[in-house]
C-alpha cells in the first residue's frame, strides 16, 4: 500500500510561554507516526531547543515575531522544519567545544546544535540573510 504524504503546520508568537504547545504539537504527529515514546521525547526535545534558539538568539524575546513549525510525514520518515525571519548565523561559525570543557566551564549553552545533530538523523540549515532562515531535521521512522 502506497503511503501518503501528510503535512502539519504551527504559527506561534516567539514566546517561551508557546513551547509547550510546540512540544504537544510535535507529540502529536510523533504519536502518528508510530514512534515509541522514547524517540518522540527526543524529537520533542530537540524541536524545543530549535524553538528555544529562534527566541532567545534570532528575534531576542520579541514576541511580535513569530516562529513556524512545519512538519512532513511519510511512510519512512518525519521531517521537521523550524522557520523564522531573525538574525541568521553561520553554523559552520561556531565552536563545538568538547562537551567536558562545556562542564568544566559550567556553560549553560553551546549545546542546541550538537543535541540537535545527536537526536536527529540529518539536520541542515537554509539562511537567507535578512528574509528567512531555516532549519530541516529529519528523523527515520522505524520499519514495523
Amino acid at each position: 500500500m502506497e503511503q501518503i504524504e501528510r503535512k502539519f503546520a504551527l504559527t506561534v508568537p516567539s514566546s517561551t510561554e508557546n513551547l509547550a504547545l510546540i512540544r504537544e504539537f510535535v507529540g502529536s504527529i510523533a504519536q502518528q507516526s508510530g514512534m515509541d515514546a522514547a524517540d518522540a521525547g527526543k524529537l520533542e526535545l530537540a524541536v524545543d531547543e530549535a524553538c528555544a534558539n529562534v527566541i532567545e538568539h534570532a528575534y531576542g524575546h520579541d514576541i511580535s515575531k513569530e516562529v513556524i513549525i512545519r512538519a512532513k510525514l511519510d511512510g519512512e520518515t518525519l521531517s521537521i522544519d523550524v522557520e523564522d525571519t531573525g538574525h541568521g548565523f553561520d553554523p559552520n561559525a561556531v565552536k563545538q567545544e568538547k562537551l567536558d570543557e562545556l562542564v568544566n566551564k559550567r556553560r549553560t549553552g553551546g549545546l542546541g546544535m550538537r543535541l540537535m545533530k545527536t537526536l536527529m538523523d540529518e539536520v541542515r540549515y537554509e539562511i537567507e540573510p535578512g528574509k528567512k532562515n531555516e532549519l530541516h531535521m529529519v528523523k527515520k521512522l522505524k520499519k514495523k
